[in-house]
Order: C-alpha cells, then structure tokens, then sequence
C-alpha cells in the first residue's frame, strides 16, 4: 500500500508554531513513528509553502497511489485551484487538520477543499493523520477480501 502525505503551507513550523494550537511534537519525529508503526506501507512525504507545488505533487501522486492525506493548511480557505485537482486525481484524498477549523476564526470554517475529498479528520492533532492511514488500510483490506469473494 502507498500512502502519501502532504502537507500546506506553515506545518513545517509544527511543534514550534503556536504550540497551545499545534501541540510540541514535530512533524518528522511524528513521520518516523507512523512509519515504524504500519511498515507495510510505503509513505511518501512531501510539505511545501507554495500553492503551484501543492498542486503539481498531487497531481504526481494523484494516479500512483492508494491514498493521499493532504493537510492544505491556509490554502483549505482559497484555493479553488487544490480543490479542482483533487476532483481531477483517481487517489482519494482525506482532508486533515491539527486543530479544528470550526471551532476558529469565522474564515477558517470555508473549504475549497473538502467537497472534494472522501472525508476530513479536524481537530485531533497529529493523531488525525494515523486515522486517515487506518482508514486507507481498512478501505484497502475490505476491496481486497471483496475480490477474493468474487473469485469464489
């Protein structure tokens, strides 16, 4: 199973940037540890600041890949643009935010992005993002034993 993780703008900054919001932990030693705990799964990670790269890896890994858990950070609030590239990738996607985007700023409650994707974990930190790969695993062990199913 391949599994892909990208990350918006400002979540390099994580367990620097606004700690009471992002929590202490830093997205690499979090990365390490969910590799260490599904090494059947084959990650890939990629973060960057700039809208256009965003959209060119998701569409690099769009049609590879069994899944992709984006977090767009900012971007969730204006990019029609992410939005449409979602729509356009056979991969499904699950939106993740760290903190919940409801419960914050009124802009923060508008998403270009979620009617796009297959679901959207908020607000339980890093641990979405383990959520987001057991659900990709469950997806993947149900299509799985439904073919076996057939064969019978």
């Amino acid at each position: 199973m391949k599994i892909a993780i990208i990350n918006g703008p400002n979540l390099n900054l994580i367990g620097k940037r606004e700690p009471d919001i992002y929590g202490n932990e830093n997205f690499t030693d979090f990365f390490a540890d969910l590799r260490k705990k599904h090494p059947s799964v084959t990650f890939n990670y990629y973060q960057s600041n700039i809208e256009g790269e965003l959209i060119n890896e998701l569409q690099h890994v769009g049609n590879e890949y069994d899944g992709i858990i984006l977090n767009p950070g900012g971007y969730t609030h204006t990019s029609v643009a992410i939005g449409d590239t979602i729509a356009a990738i056979k991969a499904p996607v699950i939106e993740v935010h760290i903190s919940n985007i409801n419960a914050r700023e009124e802009f923060r409650k508008i998403s270009h992005v979620s009617a796009k994707c297959r679901g959207t974990i908020s607000g339980l930190g890093l641990k979405g993002y383990e959520l987001a790969v057991n659900y990709f695993m469950e997806a993947k062990m149900t299509n799985v034993i439904g073919e076996f199913l057939k064969k019978l």
